[in-house]
């Protein structure tokens, strides 16, 4: 049987550095990755790279430290969003410059995961390479990169056997796009759902002159807030805005004290006044993007009007990132906006709840993510203790650890107290699998992961971890902090203030933790204290639901001004300075500290920082 170091399943943006990494740290491993795909990216994969399709990310915003997106090199330049087709091109061009390339094993699907214990536990990882035999790995490490947006979900749509007519997800719009665009062949296309991927199927067709009409479930959360890049009257980049330290004060956040700004935050969000000002920021940074897209002065573009205030959102914010003005397709009638739900489908036909029916050529489901890995684990019931997403007999409100972390948050944060309105008219929609054991929307319990990243059960195992399984608009930044973190925290290498204390604040106000003698023998000892880390994990976990209840938050970490704070906590654990911009030193390093934007380039050299530390 095949042996490994490490085996790392998924070769997106959070696989590629996590091997990368591991491999700086241990260069005599042996590792590899093993992706479903025929090429790097996850979801900028070479299949998946749809006509027009674009980052959300300006030039560089999006690449790794190591390794700047250069103009030359790649053809984008200064104030252009990025193609997707170059972050695939980039993505590979980092696996072959850093030789990882060769260690991925590509159309290599992995069924089950199975926990052994040959003295120390280890991992047997069953796949079936493409077009072969079925195969085994057995490593002595683990890390699941598959990441958020993997699996497509779509709902039980009645009728959808008599359509006869294309009905797929948003995730295959490459693979029908040719098919379903070409005209006469095409010339009404349906598009179900509000998320991003919705937006960009509706600009695709409907810049091809296709008409489109486009559904927005009335039994659902609403449109998706969308905004043009340059926001505030002082026009600022969004993407830049919310990595300014300054700013991410007024997002109330259950780790932000690790920045060592504690005390200001108490502020803002422990006093009247604070909480006052906050709200005000939230009021303009919102006004400002409604006033821009202008949905209030045309009756179709207003069904585009996101139905939650943009606090309660995280990175379900998304950027217009078009060529053209998508709403005017909507002014003139080429998209066609429908606020109802699909009652039913026939021969070609969409009929809404409205008692309205729609032609359609095709039917495009940009319905969302099986958010949980769809491998199996075994032996059974070991999902349960990986700390990922599932459902319980009991009531999640029962649960007494559940209440204490509920509690302890409302009373450290109560602006969130006030939750947004809900739509009266909610109904979570169901699979189009019966029982569906990873229909998001039947799973009660979210991702609870230590720092998002290993499942509390397995903490002092030091074999298994995920990278990726949150959603952030600092993806190559929280991805290289994550890689270092696991490959530090496999070797036995994390500081002191990894390890956590139960029933005590989550940190000073400094960020830093205070450990008592019982905790300070088991740092000694390289070793986690079972219950503080359940605490704080449950603490983390529970924030998301009551801090991003319109965004993701209720089933995995959901972060935008939370991100850089994140990124903070867990340098400190490693060891290292998380005051990256004071670290330069200099005059004016305050200032640059707290109101310039953080990015990739601040983060370059922390893997050589890590490994001087360590005397490596």
């Amino acid at each position: 049987m095949e042996e490994a170091d490490l085996v790392v399943i998924g070769a997106g943006w959070n696989g590629l550095i996590m091997l990368k990494t591991y491999l700086d740290v241990n260069p005599n491993a042996k590792v590899i990755a093993l992706e479903s795909a025929r090429s790097v990216g996850g979801v900028w994969a070479q299949e998946r790279m749809y006509p027009g399709l674009r980052t959300n990310n300006l030039y560089g915003s999006l690449e790794y430290s190591d390794y700047p997106m250069d103009e030359q090199t790649f053809g984008v330049k200064a104030g252009d969003y990025i193609p997707g087709s170059v972050v695939q091109t980039y993505l590979r061009s980092y696996a072959e410059k850093f030789d990882i390339y060769r260690r991925i094993r590509f159309g290599a699907l992995v069924r089950t995961v199975e926990r052994k214990s040959n003295g120390a536990y280890q991992w047997l990882v069953h796949y079936e390479p493409q077009s072969q035999s079925a195969k085994q790995i057995l490593t002595k490490k683990l890390v699941i990169s598959t990441g958020l947006t993997s699996e497509p979900f779509i709902p039980h749509i009645p009728g959808s056997d008599a359509f006869n007519a294309p009905l797929f997800h948003a995730k295959y719009l490459l693979d029908n796009f040719s098919e379903t665009s070409s005209s006469p062949a095409s010339t009404n296309i349906v598009i179900y759902g509000s998320a991003k991927s919705a937006y960009d199927a509706a600009y695709a067709y409907a810049s091809k002159g296709i008409s489109v009409d486009w559904i927005i479930r009335k039994s659902g959360h609403g449109p998706v807030w969308m905004s043009p890049i340059y926001v505030t009257p002082l026009k600022k980049r969004l993407d830049h805005l919310v990595g300014v330290r300054f700013l991410t004060w007024f997002s109330p956040c259950i780790w932000g004290a690790y920045d060592g700004f504690g005390s200001l935050r108490r502020f803002f969000h422990n006093t009247t006044i604070g909480r006052w000002i906050v709200d005000r920021f939230w009021e303009i940074l919102g006004g400002d993007v409604l006033a821009l897209n202008g949905f209030d002065k045309h009756p179709e573009t207003k069904k585009l009007k996101p139905w939650a205030p943009a606090f309660w959102i995280a990175s379900s914010l998304s950027i217009l990132n078009y060529p053209q003005d998508i709403y005017e397709y909507v002014r003139n009638g080429t998209i066609k906006v429908h606020v109802a739900d699909i009652d039913h489908l026939s021969g070609k036909k969409v009929h809404l709840s409205d008692g309205k029916t729609l032609e359609a050529d095709a039917l495009v489901c940009s319905t969302g993510w099986k958010h949980r890995p769809s491998i199996k684990f075994l032996p059974d019931g070991t999902d349960r203790s990986l700390g990922l997403p599932h459902t319980t007999a009991e009531k999640q409100e029962l649960d007494p650890l559940i209440q204490k972390a509920d509690k302890y948050i409302l009373e450290n944060y109560p602006r969130l107290r006030d939750q947004p309105v809900k739509n009266n008219n909610y109904r979570s929609p169901t699979s189009s699998v019966s029982s569906d054991d990873n229909d998001p929307y039947n799973l009660d319990q979210p991702f609870r992961l230590y720092r998002f990243m290993v499942p509390p059960a397995y903490i002092n195992d030091r074999s298994i971890g995920y990278t990726g399984m949150m959603l952030s608009l600092h993806t190559c930044v929280c991805a290289q902090a994550q890689a270092l973190w696991l490959t530090a925290y496999f070797g036995g290498d994390l500081s002191q203030n990894a390890f956590p204390v139960a029933d005590r604040t989550l940190c000073l106000t400094d960020g830093t933790s205070e450990l008592a003698p019982s905790d300070k023998t088991a740092s000694a000892n390289n070793a986690f204290d079972q219950e503080s880390i359940t605490w704080q994990t449950t603490l983390h976990s529970q924030f998301g639901r009551w801090r991003y209840p319109s965004g993701h938050g209720k089933r995995f970490p959901d972060v935008a001004f939370d991100a850089i704070p994140y990124v903070d906590m867990l340098l400190r654990d490693l060891g290292l300075e998380w005051r990256r911009k004071w670290k330069r030193g200099g005059w004016g390093k305050w200032w640059r500290e707290v109101f310039w934007p953080y990015g990739p380039e601040d983060y370059v050299g922390l893997v050589d920082e890590f490994r001087v530390a360590r005397g490596r």
